[in-house]
């Protein structure tokens, strides 16, 4: 009895410890006003709770995301995603005036916890933004936090051997995308820069393995859609500065 209450304890203790690594988010649902002359707007995104700092810079960075999302000036008093919505508003109803046939503008934005260990924890950013012309952009972005340091982190700094991991994912891309080996990395359409395979801006820890996206238009015609890439952590792991278990 008292070997099954230890393994219980253990285990219980271990759940404990895994449970209190985690942090504490909650859901937040922010939308514009309801009115015939006002752009569509609603975000959804986790709102980080935990009083430290790793929290707080998840904050800031979503805060930070959304205003370069709906935010068309240069105004640096809009600081909040609240100032952001209005000036949204503001830019769209300007704009109404002038050209009373303007189709609506709308814009979603949905942000989810897609990754999280007791070292970093990984959000992602899917949006989406309709201001005339032809069709919107719909874009995804990641956004990597050190949880201990309690700072997001650049891309580079997710790599101990950033060249190696390059290497890697160009094979695999290629492989992926038929593109073979020994001819131009844009021999079957894609529009890299320089005719030379570089990393998506938007890198992100999943449960499967780094994910790369390429948005639309980064590599790829609009029509093509955002290209991605996962790369399971057994097999990258010799290039990441913080070792993932698969």
């Amino acid at each position: 009895m008292k070997k099954h209450l230890g393994s219980i304890l253990f285990l219980f203790i271990l759940i404990s410890c895994q449970s209190e690594s985690k942090l504490t988010f909650e859901p937040i649902k922010l939308q514009s006003e309801e009115c015939d002359g006002c752009p569509k707007i609603e975000i959804n995104i986790p709102n980080a709770l935990d009083d430290s700092p790793v929290s707080e810079a998840i904050n800031r960075s979503l805060s930070e995301e959304i205003i370069s999302i709906l935010s068309f000036t240069e105004d640096k008093t809009i600081d909040s995603a609240d100032k952001a919505i209005k000036s949204f508003t503001s830019s769209y109803k300007e704009l109404k005036t002038k050209f009373p046939d303007e189709v609506q503008w709308e814009a979603t934005i949905d942000g989810e916890v897609v990754y999280e260990d007791e070292n970093v924890v990984t959000l992602k950013l899917n949006s989406y933004s309709f201001t005339g012309g032809a069709h919107g952009y719909a874009s995804t972005s990641f956004l990597n936090f050190d949880k201990k340091q309690g700072t997001e982190l650049e891309n580079w700094e997710l790599f101990d051997d950033l060249d190696g991991f390059e290497d890697f994912a160009e094979t695999k891309f290629r492989i992926q995308e038929k593109i073979p080996q020994d001819t131009n990395i844009n021999a079957t359409g894609f529009m890299f820069e320089g005719d030379s395979f570089h990393l998506p801006n938007n890198i992100g820890y999943t449960k499967d393995g780094v994910q790369l996206i390429y948005n639309q238009y980064e590599v790829a015609s609009y029509a093509d859609g955002p290209i991605v890439l996962i790369l399971p952590y057994d097999e990258i792991n010799l290039y990441l500065k913080r070792k993932m278990k698969s």
